[in-house]
């Protein structure tokens, strides 16, 4: 059984037991659970799927998270030519390491 989540107008299809870095939840502490319950589709192993319209009623996920990280490194480097105009600048996208613990049908 899996599912297509809407976490912060990002989509991931998830299982049972599946490790997913999510956009960063600043109001979310280490073990705490979360209820996803923008489920977009959502397929059993027999081949049933449910395409919601836009979302499935009834159905979500449940997930707990496990820590805050950060990604890797993008360098951001703009320069024009000629005019001694250099910037380099970097950046790290923080992301929310969940694990999903079930997916719960209609």
């Amino acid at each position: 059984m899996y599912a297509i989540v809407d976490v912060k107008d990002k989509q991931f299809k998830v299982r049972e037991n599946d490790t997913v870095y999510v956009p960063y939840h600043s109001d979310a502490e280490a073990d705490d659970t979360l209820t996803i319950d923008r489920v977009l589709l959502l397929s059993n192993g027999d081949g049933e799927t449910t395409v919601g319209t836009p979302t499935v009623d009834g159905a979500s996920v449940e997930a707990r998270v496990l820590e805050h990280v950060k990604g890797d490194k993008v360098i951001v480097f703009k320069k024009k030519r000629r005019k001694r105009y250099r910037v380099k600048r970097g950046h790290r996208q923080q992301y929310t390491k969940i694990q999903i613990e079930a997916v719960h049908s209609a």
